[in-house]
């Protein structure tokens, strides 16, 4: 076994430390003196990574913002760039971020270090031609999802499947009413979380839409109750100031410190932004409304190039329509108000959705922290990636489809 002691991560976003303080924890057991340095939020930052940045610094969300940022992200990248040469760890591992991270790894590859990326890029939605990008920037790609380590063993890039670590992390039982007690909640209400995102651009374009659903919700249900967590102290004086000239929500609105998966645990229905949020609330079981909105010449960029029938996680990995989406124009509090209320009257249609979620749920734990920590050590060793972590292990046949397919193997004309 080597004998790693040194191990440069960079994370993104809240996502992407929750993934990378679990990849630590896991680290750390097979390797108890490996030191961490890159950049991480509070998560990563517990399990004692030295982080150069905060991790706000790469919280940039939409191609025409991350635009009016370039200048700023490029002197980061030469500044880690440089701080990870200088440090000479075994191995940079970029966790997801790929804009940003693919970029460091290529130049750090370049440079003599190993490097692997965690969390697959959507390279499988659209402009499939950055596959051979990816292959210059890094020795391994460690994906969360069956069809995607096809499409890297397609393409002959070194893939390791290592399932979700946020699937191992939530149980496959959750108390609904044992949330609901430790978050001061009533039991027997109605209730809504509300998860308007993680990132300044989200609250911006999504905060007083969601806000304004609620509100409309609250009106027509007397007794319904809303949880809203907020990411970071940051975004609690956002949604404080949005709050602020909402009187009707003033007695309805637990407004939270983080908590997002006990809020959503505790809830009857979601609504929240396209990303791992929906995820999270898949792996909490529960029945959700995905809206989201970015900048005008954002989406139409994204409406030319992305060619998905879904943008959320749990309809991409079912393949099909589980959960209703919202995008742009279509997400007004009007609609979302609706459909949230056709969610909440629908007991049954909850109940037979929880059960799908579940045995999805069921289908992605993997150990994933402990395969992608086999993974490293290969790589670090200079050693081919284990066998026993490419896709082809039959797991979860659903999810091994290519995502241009239906369940029936009929191609999609989007």
């Amino acid at each position: 076994m080597s004998d790693i002691k040194r191990v440069y991560i960079v994370a993104g976003e809240m996502s992407g430390d929750q993934l990378g303080a679990s990849l630590m924890r896991a680290l750390k057991a097979r390797y108890p003196q490996v030191a961490f340095r890159g950049i991480g939020g509070p998560g990563m930052i517990a399990e004692g990574i030295d982080s150069r940045f905060p991790l706000e610094t790469l919280s940039v969300m939409g191609l025409v913002e991350v635009l009016k940022h370039l200048p700023e992200l490029i002197r980061v990248r030469r500044a880690l760039r440089a701080d990870a040469l200088a440090w000479g760890p075994d191995i940079m591992i970029g966790i997801d971020a790929p804009d940003f991270n693919l970029g460091l790894e290529r130049q750090l590859r370049e440079a003599g270090l190993t490097t692997a990326h965690y969390v697959s890029p959507t390279v499988w939605a659209w402009r499939q031609g950055r596959v051979k990008g990816i292959a210059r920037s890094v020795d391994a790609m460690f994906t969360f999802l069956p069809f995607e380590a096809a499409f890297y063993e397609k393409h002959r890039l070194p893939v390791a499947f290592v399932g979700h670590p946020l699937a191992d992390e939530l149980p496959l039982r959750n108390d609904r009413g044992a949330a609901r007690r430790e978050l001061g909640l009533p039991e027997d209400a109605p209730l809504l979380a509300v998860l308007p995102g993680s990132r300044a651009n989200e609250i911006r374009f999504l905060g007083t839409t969601f806000l304004d659903a609620a509100e409309r919700l609250c009106r027509e249900r007397p007794t319904l109750r809303v949880v809203i967590p907020a990411a970071t102290p940051l975004r609690r004086e956002e949604l404080e100031r949005l709050l602020a000239s909402r009187p009707t929500l003033d007695e309805r609105v637990t407004l939270l410190d983080g908590r997002a998966r006990q809020a959503m645990v505790a809830s009857d229905a979601v609504l929240l932004a396209s990303g791992t949020a929906a995820l999270e609330a898949m792996l909490c079981h529960r029945a959700m409304l995905v809206a989201y909105k970015m900048a005008p010449m954002t989406h139409w960029l994204a409406r030319r190039l992305v060619k998905t029938q879904w943008i959320s996680l749990p309809n991409l990995i079912a393949r099909e329509s589980l959960v209703p989406e919202l995008i742009q124009d279509d997400a007004t509090p009007e609609a979302i108000a609706e459909r949230l209320a056709r969610l909440l009257d629908d007991d049954k249609g909850r109940t037979e959705l929880e059960s799908r979620f579940a045995d999805m749920h069921a289908g992605l734990q993997r150990n994933a922290s402990a395969r992608a920590c086999d993974a490293i050590e290969a790589l670090v060793e200079g050693r081919s990636l284990p066998a026993s972590l490419s896709s082809d292990e039959g797991v979860w046949s659903a999810a091994m489809m290519e995502p241009g397919e239906s369940r029936q193997g009929e191609k999609r004309h989007d």
